[in-house]
Protein backbone atom coordinates (compact mmCIF):
# COMPACT_ATOMS: atom_id res chain seq x y z
CA UNK A 1 0.00 0.00 0.00
CA UNK A 2 1.00 3.64 -1.53
CA UNK A 3 0.78 6.64 0.77
CA UNK A 4 -1.34 7.70 -2.39
CA UNK A 5 -4.07 4.43 -1.95
CA UNK A 6 -4.63 5.97 1.67
CA UNK A 7 -5.35 9.59 0.65
CA UNK A 8 -7.62 7.66 -1.46
CA UNK A 9 -9.30 6.08 1.51
CA UNK A 10 -9.46 9.22 3.28
CA UNK A 11 -6.29 10.01 5.38
CA UNK A 12 -5.30 13.24 5.17
CA UNK A 13 -1.85 14.59 3.42
CA UNK A 14 0.52 14.90 6.37
CA UNK A 15 1.85 12.85 9.64
CA UNK A 16 -1.28 10.70 9.67
CA UNK A 17 0.08 9.20 6.49
CA UNK A 18 2.95 7.67 8.08
CA UNK A 19 1.33 6.78 11.27
CA UNK A 20 -1.31 4.92 8.42
CA UNK A 21 1.39 3.28 6.71
CA UNK A 22 3.33 1.76 9.83
CA UNK A 23 0.14 0.25 11.05
CA UNK A 24 -0.25 -1.45 7.46
CA UNK A 25 3.03 -2.60 7.59
CA UNK A 26 2.56 -4.53 10.64
CA UNK A 27 -1.01 -5.80 10.20
CA UNK A 28 -0.33 -6.89 6.93
CA UNK A 29 2.52 -9.11 7.92
CA UNK A 30 1.09 -10.59 11.16
CA UNK A 31 -2.45 -10.39 9.39
CA UNK A 32 -2.54 -9.87 5.92
CA UNK A 33 -3.36 -7.34 3.38
CA UNK A 34 -7.36 -7.68 3.14
CA UNK A 35 -7.67 -7.69 7.24
CA UNK A 36 -4.97 -4.69 7.10
CA UNK A 37 -6.54 -2.36 4.16
CA UNK A 38 -9.77 -2.90 6.24
CA UNK A 39 -8.52 -2.23 9.62
CA UNK A 40 -6.98 1.21 8.40
CA UNK A 41 -10.93 2.04 7.18
CA UNK A 42 -12.24 0.62 10.15
CA UNK A 43 -9.88 3.10 12.06
CA UNK A 44 -10.99 6.16 10.14
CA UNK A 45 -14.67 5.64 10.12
CA UNK A 46 -14.76 4.77 13.91
CA UNK A 47 -11.46 6.25 15.20
CA UNK A 48 -13.53 6.19 19.61
CA UNK A 49 -12.95 2.40 19.54
CA UNK A 50 -10.86 0.45 21.68
CA UNK A 51 -10.50 -2.81 20.60
CA UNK A 52 -9.86 -3.28 16.53
CA UNK A 53 -8.18 -7.03 16.27
CA UNK A 54 -7.42 -9.83 18.98
CA UNK A 55 -4.03 -9.32 17.90
CA UNK A 56 -2.59 -7.30 20.67
CA UNK A 57 0.37 -5.70 18.64
CA UNK A 58 -1.98 -5.03 15.77
CA UNK A 59 -4.43 -3.11 18.25
CA UNK A 60 -1.67 -0.90 20.33
CA UNK A 61 -1.59 0.23 16.97
CA UNK A 62 -4.31 0.88 15.85
CA UNK A 63 -5.81 2.34 18.63
CA UNK A 64 -2.44 4.92 18.58
CA UNK A 65 -3.45 5.60 15.14
CA UNK A 66 -6.95 6.67 15.95
CA UNK A 67 -5.69 8.74 18.70
CA UNK A 68 -4.10 10.80 16.04
CA UNK A 69 -6.72 10.86 13.68
CA UNK A 70 -8.82 12.23 16.89
CA UNK A 71 -6.85 14.94 16.88
CA UNK A 72 -6.17 15.52 13.46
CA UNK A 73 -10.16 15.83 13.27
CA UNK A 74 -10.20 18.14 16.56
CA UNK A 75 -7.46 20.42 15.27
CA UNK A 76 -9.23 20.36 12.04
CA UNK A 77 -13.10 21.66 13.57
CA UNK A 78 -10.95 24.10 15.59
CA UNK A 79 -11.30 27.33 13.13
CA UNK A 80 -11.90 30.61 15.71
CA UNK A 81 -14.29 33.16 14.76
CA UNK A 82 -12.25 36.50 13.71
CA UNK A 83 -14.31 38.53 16.17
CA UNK A 84 -16.52 37.00 19.50
CA UNK A 85 -20.43 36.11 19.11
CA UNK A 86 -22.26 39.13 20.81
CA UNK A 87 -23.13 38.44 24.00
CA UNK A 88 -25.58 40.57 26.86
CA UNK A 89 -23.90 41.76 30.07
CA UNK A 90 -25.49 42.64 33.42
CA UNK A 91 -23.72 45.10 36.00
CA UNK A 92 -20.97 46.89 33.34
CA UNK A 93 -19.63 48.89 35.65
CA UNK A 94 -19.23 46.04 38.10
CA UNK A 95 -16.97 43.73 35.74
CA UNK A 96 -13.22 44.00 35.38
CA UNK A 97 -11.75 43.94 31.56
CA UNK A 98 -10.07 40.45 31.71
CA UNK A 99 -13.58 38.91 32.66
CA UNK A 100 -15.11 40.48 29.87
CA UNK A 101 -11.59 39.59 27.40
CA UNK A 102 -12.25 35.82 28.65
CA UNK A 103 -15.81 35.72 27.86
CA UNK A 104 -15.01 36.92 24.35
CA UNK A 105 -12.57 34.19 24.28
CA UNK A 106 -14.96 31.85 24.99
CA UNK A 107 -17.39 32.93 22.35
CA UNK A 108 -14.59 32.99 19.54
CA UNK A 109 -15.14 29.08 19.70
CA UNK A 110 -16.54 27.54 16.98
CA UNK A 111 -18.98 25.30 19.24
CA UNK A 112 -20.36 28.61 20.84
CA UNK A 113 -23.76 29.74 20.09
CA UNK A 114 -23.95 32.07 22.70
CA UNK A 115 -22.91 33.70 26.32
CA UNK A 116 -24.47 36.07 28.95
CA UNK A 117 -22.23 37.56 31.94
CA UNK A 118 -23.91 38.33 34.93
CA UNK A 119 -23.34 41.24 37.74
CA UNK A 120 -20.83 38.96 39.87
CA UNK A 121 -18.24 37.92 37.28
CA UNK A 122 -14.63 37.73 37.84
CA UNK A 123 -11.70 35.91 36.63
CA UNK A 124 -11.46 32.12 36.13
CA UNK A 125 -9.76 29.55 33.80
CA UNK A 126 -11.22 29.34 30.80
CA UNK A 127 -14.55 30.80 31.32
CA UNK A 128 -14.94 33.69 33.86
CA UNK A 129 -16.73 33.09 37.14
CA UNK A 130 -20.00 34.53 36.65
CA UNK A 131 -20.19 33.50 32.83
CA UNK A 132 -23.01 32.11 31.35
CA UNK A 133 -21.95 29.50 27.75
CA UNK A 134 -24.14 28.05 25.33
CA UNK A 135 -22.68 25.36 22.79
CA UNK A 136 -24.19 23.14 20.31
CA UNK A 137 -23.34 19.22 20.66
CA UNK A 138 -20.38 20.03 23.10
CA UNK A 139 -19.36 20.12 27.12
CA UNK A 140 -16.18 21.97 27.98
CA UNK A 141 -15.54 21.01 31.83
CA UNK A 142 -13.44 23.52 32.72
CA UNK A 143 -16.35 26.15 31.73
CA UNK A 144 -18.17 23.72 34.36
CA UNK A 145 -15.23 23.88 36.72
CA UNK A 146 -13.38 22.00 39.35
CA UNK A 147 -16.05 22.13 42.24
CA UNK A 148 -18.76 20.48 39.95
CA UNK A 149 -21.83 20.95 40.88
CA UNK A 150 -21.50 23.72 43.62
CA UNK A 151 -24.49 24.36 45.24
CA UNK A 152 -26.60 26.21 47.35
CA UNK A 153 -29.31 25.06 49.89
CA UNK A 154 -31.47 27.06 52.00
CA UNK A 155 -33.72 25.27 54.26
CA UNK A 156 -36.30 27.50 56.46
CA UNK A 157 -37.61 26.63 60.27
CA UNK A 158 -40.37 28.24 61.66
CA UNK A 159 -39.82 29.72 65.51
CA UNK A 160 -41.88 31.79 67.64
CA UNK A 161 -38.86 34.41 67.35
CA UNK A 162 -35.77 33.31 64.96
CA UNK A 163 -33.65 36.57 66.82
CA UNK A 164 -34.15 35.13 70.08
CA UNK A 165 -33.70 31.75 69.20
CA UNK A 166 -30.35 32.38 68.11
CA UNK A 167 -29.27 34.40 71.02
CA UNK A 168 -30.50 31.64 73.27
CA UNK A 169 -29.12 28.76 71.72
CA UNK A 170 -25.74 30.01 70.27
CA UNK A 171 -23.55 27.20 72.32
CA UNK A 172 -25.85 24.39 70.94
CA UNK A 173 -26.08 26.24 66.91
CA UNK A 174 -22.31 26.12 67.36
CA UNK A 175 -21.92 22.79 68.38
CA UNK A 176 -24.28 21.61 66.35
CA UNK A 177 -22.41 23.43 63.50
CA UNK A 178 -19.02 22.06 64.43
CA UNK A 179 -20.20 18.39 64.81
CA UNK A 180 -22.65 17.93 61.72
CA UNK A 181 -20.01 18.88 59.18
CA UNK A 182 -16.40 18.96 58.50
CA UNK A 183 -14.36 21.84 56.75
CA UNK A 184 -11.57 21.90 54.68
CA UNK A 185 -9.30 20.44 51.85
CA UNK A 186 -9.65 16.88 52.53
CA UNK A 187 -12.16 17.17 55.02
CA UNK A 188 -14.48 14.16 55.97
CA UNK A 189 -14.52 11.05 57.88
CA UNK A 190 -18.52 11.85 58.95
CA UNK A 191 -19.66 8.02 58.37
CA UNK A 192 -22.76 9.57 56.66
CA UNK A 193 -25.03 6.93 54.14
CA UNK A 194 -27.09 7.75 51.09
CA UNK A 195 -28.23 5.82 48.22
CA UNK A 196 -26.03 7.93 45.96
CA UNK A 197 -23.33 6.47 47.06
CA UNK A 198 -25.03 2.98 45.45
CA UNK A 199 -25.35 4.58 42.32
CA UNK A 200 -24.50 2.02 39.25
CA UNK A 201 -22.64 5.15 37.64
CA UNK A 202 -19.94 4.56 40.18
CA UNK A 203 -19.15 1.00 38.81
CA UNK A 204 -19.60 2.30 35.56
CA UNK A 205 -17.26 5.24 34.99
CA UNK A 206 -13.73 4.05 35.99
CA UNK A 207 -12.63 8.15 37.12
CA UNK A 208 -16.01 7.52 39.32
CA UNK A 209 -14.80 3.93 40.66
CA UNK A 210 -11.40 5.21 41.53
CA UNK A 211 -13.22 7.89 43.96
CA UNK A 212 -15.43 5.92 45.32
CA UNK A 213 -13.87 5.51 48.62
CA UNK A 214 -12.95 9.73 48.65
CA UNK A 215 -16.71 10.59 47.83
CA UNK A 216 -17.98 8.34 50.82
CA UNK A 217 -15.34 9.34 53.26
CA UNK A 218 -16.11 13.23 52.25
CA UNK A 219 -20.13 12.49 52.51
CA UNK A 220 -21.91 15.21 54.18
CA UNK A 221 -18.68 17.33 54.18
CA UNK A 222 -18.44 20.73 53.11
CA UNK A 223 -15.24 22.48 51.30
CA UNK A 224 -12.55 25.39 52.04
CA UNK A 225 -12.33 28.57 50.53
CA UNK A 226 -15.74 30.50 50.04
CA UNK A 227 -18.15 27.42 51.17
CA UNK A 228 -19.74 28.04 54.46
CA UNK A 229 -23.13 26.65 56.61
CA UNK A 230 -24.68 30.02 58.19
CA UNK A 231 -27.45 29.95 60.69
CA UNK A 232 -29.64 33.57 60.49
CA UNK A 233 -33.07 34.67 59.86
CA UNK A 234 -35.18 34.80 56.91
CA UNK A 235 -37.32 37.42 56.06
CA UNK A 236 -40.51 36.22 53.57
CA UNK A 237 -41.77 39.06 51.89
CA UNK A 238 -45.28 39.54 50.98
CA UNK A 239 -46.76 38.06 47.73
CA UNK A 240 -43.88 35.51 48.16
CA UNK A 241 -46.27 33.04 46.73
CA UNK A 242 -44.04 30.26 48.30
CA UNK A 243 -45.23 26.32 48.71
CA UNK A 244 -43.78 24.64 51.69
CA UNK A 245 -43.34 21.42 52.86
CA UNK A 246 -46.93 21.53 54.32
CA UNK A 247 -48.57 24.18 52.13
CA UNK A 248 -48.41 27.96 51.17
CA UNK A 249 -45.65 29.51 53.38
CA UNK A 250 -47.16 32.81 55.13
CA UNK A 251 -44.63 35.85 55.15
CA UNK A 252 -43.03 36.25 58.16
CA UNK A 253 -39.64 35.70 59.93
CA UNK A 254 -38.34 32.32 59.92
CA UNK A 255 -35.06 30.85 61.08
CA UNK A 256 -33.00 29.78 58.38
CA UNK A 257 -29.85 27.11 57.57
CA UNK A 258 -27.51 28.10 54.25
CA UNK A 259 -25.24 26.19 53.06
CA UNK A 260 -22.78 26.24 50.39
CA UNK A 261 -20.51 23.27 48.78
CA UNK A 262 -19.95 21.25 46.02
CA UNK A 263 -19.00 17.47 45.23
CA UNK A 264 -15.46 18.08 46.68
CA UNK A 265 -12.56 15.74 45.64
CA UNK A 266 -14.71 13.55 43.41
CA UNK A 267 -15.46 16.94 41.09
CA UNK A 268 -12.33 17.64 40.96
CA UNK A 269 -10.90 14.16 40.16
CA UNK A 270 -13.55 14.34 37.04
CA UNK A 271 -13.03 18.06 36.21
CA UNK A 272 -9.02 17.20 35.82
CA UNK A 273 -9.66 13.67 34.03
CA UNK A 274 -12.22 14.77 31.10
CA UNK A 275 -10.27 18.32 30.77
CA UNK A 276 -6.59 16.51 30.04
CA UNK A 277 -8.71 14.47 27.42
CA UNK A 278 -10.46 17.38 26.09
CA UNK A 279 -6.83 19.84 25.96
CA UNK A 280 -4.98 16.53 24.56
CA UNK A 281 -7.28 16.45 21.22
CA UNK A 282 -7.25 19.95 20.61
CA UNK A 283 -3.42 20.23 20.92
CA UNK A 284 -3.89 22.84 18.10
CA UNK A 285 -6.06 25.53 20.57
CA UNK A 286 -3.95 28.78 21.50
CA UNK A 287 -2.85 29.31 25.05
CA UNK A 288 -5.45 31.41 25.54
CA UNK A 289 -8.06 28.91 24.98
CA UNK A 290 -6.40 25.58 26.38
CA UNK A 291 -8.42 25.97 29.07
CA UNK A 292 -11.93 26.41 26.86
CA UNK A 293 -11.50 22.77 25.26
CA UNK A 294 -14.71 21.07 24.78
CA UNK A 295 -15.56 17.44 24.38
CA UNK A 296 -18.39 16.74 21.40
CA UNK A 297 -21.17 15.06 22.47
CA UNK A 298 -21.34 12.22 20.16
CA UNK A 299 -17.71 10.82 21.59
CA UNK A 300 -17.70 8.25 24.46
CA UNK A 301 -15.64 11.16 26.28
CA UNK A 302 -18.22 13.67 26.19
CA UNK A 303 -21.02 11.26 27.21
CA UNK A 304 -19.00 9.76 30.15
CA UNK A 305 -18.27 13.34 31.40
CA UNK A 306 -21.83 14.61 31.20
CA UNK A 307 -22.64 11.09 33.15
CA UNK A 308 -19.86 11.91 35.33
CA UNK A 309 -21.06 15.53 36.03
CA UNK A 310 -24.23 14.49 36.64
CA UNK A 311 -23.65 11.71 39.10
CA UNK A 312 -21.65 15.33 40.61
CA UNK A 313 -24.43 17.11 40.99
CA UNK A 314 -26.18 14.25 42.79
CA UNK A 315 -23.68 13.74 45.00
CA UNK A 316 -23.40 17.67 45.86
CA UNK A 317 -27.14 17.69 46.56
CA UNK A 318 -26.59 14.62 48.92
CA UNK A 319 -23.90 16.53 50.88
CA UNK A 320 -26.04 19.42 51.48
CA UNK A 321 -29.33 17.08 52.44
CA UNK A 322 -27.23 15.22 54.75
CA UNK A 323 -25.73 18.73 56.76
CA UNK A 324 -29.13 20.05 56.83
CA UNK A 325 -30.80 17.01 57.59
CA UNK A 326 -28.50 16.19 60.66
CA UNK A 327 -28.41 20.07 61.85
CA UNK A 328 -32.47 19.65 62.11
CA UNK A 329 -32.27 16.54 63.93
CA UNK A 330 -29.50 17.97 66.29
CA UNK A 331 -31.42 21.20 67.34
CA UNK A 332 -34.84 19.51 67.31
CA UNK A 333 -36.40 21.62 64.13
CA UNK A 334 -38.86 20.40 61.31
CA UNK A 335 -38.22 21.90 57.65
CA UNK A 336 -41.12 24.17 56.25
CA UNK A 337 -39.27 24.89 53.09
CA UNK A 338 -36.01 23.42 51.40
CA UNK A 339 -34.70 25.35 48.14
CA UNK A 340 -31.32 24.56 46.54
CA UNK A 341 -29.90 25.34 43.01
CA UNK A 342 -26.77 24.40 41.31
CA UNK A 343 -24.24 27.02 39.93
CA UNK A 344 -21.16 25.12 38.40
CA UNK A 345 -23.29 22.86 35.84
CA UNK A 346 -23.98 22.38 32.78
CA UNK A 347 -27.45 21.70 31.54
CA UNK A 348 -29.20 20.58 28.05
CA UNK A 349 -31.65 23.60 27.47
CA UNK A 350 -33.79 25.01 24.69
CA UNK A 351 -33.01 28.37 23.36
CA UNK A 352 -33.94 30.60 20.70
CA UNK A 353 -35.59 26.96 19.16
CA UNK A 354 -32.62 24.86 19.26
CA UNK A 355 -30.69 22.62 21.92
CA UNK A 356 -27.72 23.64 23.54
CA UNK A 357 -25.53 23.01 26.30
CA UNK A 358 -25.56 25.27 28.69
CA UNK A 359 -22.56 26.21 31.01
CA UNK A 360 -23.42 28.21 33.95
CA UNK A 361 -20.09 28.61 35.98
CA UNK A 362 -20.54 30.55 38.86
CA UNK A 363 -24.17 31.55 37.77
CA UNK A 364 -27.69 30.39 39.18
CA UNK A 365 -30.22 29.41 36.70
CA UNK A 366 -33.34 31.41 36.85
CA UNK A 367 -35.61 30.56 34.48
CA UNK A 368 -39.63 31.84 34.87
CA UNK A 369 -40.59 31.13 38.25
CA UNK A 370 -37.48 28.39 38.88
CA UNK A 371 -36.37 29.47 42.25
CA UNK A 372 -32.96 29.79 43.66
CA UNK A 373 -30.23 31.39 45.85
CA UNK A 374 -28.28 33.92 45.61
CA UNK A 375 -25.34 34.55 48.86
CA UNK A 376 -23.81 37.87 49.59
CA UNK A 377 -20.36 37.90 51.89
CA UNK A 378 -20.13 36.29 55.90
CA UNK A 379 -21.71 39.68 57.02
CA UNK A 380 -23.76 40.56 54.08
CA UNK A 381 -27.68 39.47 53.62
CA UNK A 382 -28.25 36.36 51.05
CA UNK A 383 -31.07 36.47 48.58
CA UNK A 384 -33.82 33.92 48.05
CA UNK A 385 -35.14 34.70 44.86
CA UNK A 386 -37.65 33.43 41.71
CA UNK A 387 -36.40 33.51 38.06
CA UNK A 388 -37.80 35.93 35.38
CA UNK A 389 -36.15 34.27 32.43
CA UNK A 390 -34.66 37.52 31.81
CA UNK A 391 -33.97 37.94 27.86
CA UNK A 392 -30.33 37.11 26.32
CA UNK A 393 -29.52 35.52 29.82
CA UNK A 394 -29.90 32.12 28.91
CA UNK A 395 -32.77 31.90 31.81
CA UNK A 396 -29.19 32.64 33.92
CA UNK A 397 -28.72 35.04 37.12
CA UNK A 398 -25.61 35.89 39.37
CA UNK A 399 -24.21 33.09 41.92
CA UNK A 400 -23.42 35.48 44.53
CA UNK A 401 -22.06 38.86 44.84
CA UNK A 402 -19.05 38.20 43.44
CA UNK A 403 -15.45 39.37 44.60
CA UNK A 404 -13.78 42.56 43.88
CA UNK A 405 -10.42 41.26 45.10
CA UNK A 406 -8.26 38.51 44.26
CA UNK A 407 -7.50 36.16 47.37
CA UNK A 408 -3.86 37.47 47.51
CA UNK A 409 -5.00 40.97 46.96
CA UNK A 410 -7.44 40.93 49.64
CA UNK A 411 -4.73 39.31 52.43
CA UNK A 412 -2.22 41.90 51.83
CA UNK A 413 -4.88 44.90 51.69
CA UNK A 414 -7.15 44.12 53.99
CA UNK A 415 -6.75 44.58 57.86
CA UNK A 416 -8.43 42.33 60.35
CA UNK A 417 -9.30 45.20 62.51
CA UNK A 418 -12.03 46.10 59.85
CA UNK A 419 -12.73 42.72 59.38
CA UNK A 420 -13.88 42.46 63.02
CA UNK A 421 -15.36 45.52 62.66
CA UNK A 422 -17.52 44.65 59.31
CA UNK A 423 -18.74 41.56 61.39
CA UNK A 424 -19.68 43.31 64.44
CA UNK A 425 -21.73 45.84 62.81
CA UNK A 426 -23.85 43.44 61.08
CA UNK A 427 -23.97 40.89 64.29
CA UNK A 428 -21.92 38.05 62.86
CA UNK A 429 -20.27 35.54 64.83
CA UNK A 430 -17.99 33.95 62.47
CA UNK A 431 -16.48 30.73 63.73
CA UNK A 432 -13.24 29.64 60.93
CA UNK A 433 -12.86 31.93 57.84
CA UNK A 434 -10.29 33.63 56.40
CA UNK A 435 -9.23 37.43 55.70
CA UNK A 436 -9.36 37.06 51.91
CA UNK A 437 -13.36 36.12 52.42
CA UNK A 438 -13.94 39.20 54.39
CA UNK A 439 -17.15 41.10 53.18
CA UNK A 440 -14.92 44.12 51.69
CA UNK A 441 -13.48 41.87 49.81
CA UNK A 442 -16.93 41.12 47.84
CA UNK A 443 -19.05 43.39 45.24
CA UNK A 444 -21.79 45.07 47.34
CA UNK A 445 -24.89 42.54 47.44
CA UNK A 446 -27.98 45.07 46.91
CA UNK A 447 -25.79 46.95 44.27
CA UNK A 448 -25.67 42.85 42.31
CA UNK A 449 -28.95 42.45 42.83
CA UNK A 450 -30.21 46.17 41.51
CA UNK A 451 -28.36 45.15 38.29
CA UNK A 452 -30.60 42.27 37.63
CA UNK A 453 -33.55 43.09 38.23
CA UNK A 454 -34.74 41.90 35.10
CA UNK A 455 -32.94 38.88 35.81
CA UNK A 456 -34.60 37.53 39.05
CA UNK A 457 -37.38 39.19 41.99
CA UNK A 458 -35.99 38.67 45.35
CA UNK A 459 -39.01 37.13 47.42
CA UNK A 460 -36.83 36.68 50.75
CA UNK A 461 -33.48 38.10 52.83
CA UNK A 462 -31.44 35.83 54.70
CA UNK A 463 -29.48 37.70 57.63
CA UNK A 464 -26.60 35.76 59.17
CA UNK A 465 -25.88 35.33 62.42
CA UNK A 466 -23.57 32.48 62.96
CA UNK A 467 -21.46 31.58 60.03
CA UNK A 468 -19.11 28.44 60.14
CA UNK A 469 -16.35 28.14 57.13
CA UNK A 470 -12.90 26.57 57.03
CA UNK A 471 -9.73 27.80 59.34
CA UNK A 472 -9.79 29.40 61.87
CA UNK A 473 -10.17 33.50 62.85
CA UNK A 474 -8.69 34.90 65.68
CA UNK A 475 -9.29 33.11 69.05
CA UNK A 476 -12.00 31.04 68.53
Amino acid sequence: MTGTQLLALGYPDGPLVGHALQLYRLAEKRLGDEAARELLARVREQPDETHYTTDTAVNDGARRLAKAWRQHAYAERFQPRDAPLPYRSWGDALIDATSRQQMENALRLPVSVGGALMPDAHVGYGLPIGGVLATENAIIPYAVGVDIACRVMMTLYSVDDPDRYIARHAQPIESALRRETAFGQGAGGLKRSHPVLDDERFGAIPILKRNHHKAAHQLGSSGSGNHFVDVGVVDVFEDAGLEGVNGPLAPGRYLGIMSHSGSRALGKAVCDEYSRRAMDRLKALPSELKHLAWLDMDTEDGQEYFEAMNLCGDYASANHHLIHKHLAKNLGLKPVLEVENHHNFGWVEEHQGRKVYVHRKGATPAAQGELGVIPGSMADASYLVRGKGGEGSFASASHGAGRRMGRRDATRRLSKSDWDAALQAKGVRLLGGAIDESPMAYKPIDEVMAEQADLVEPIARFAPRIVLMAGEKGDD
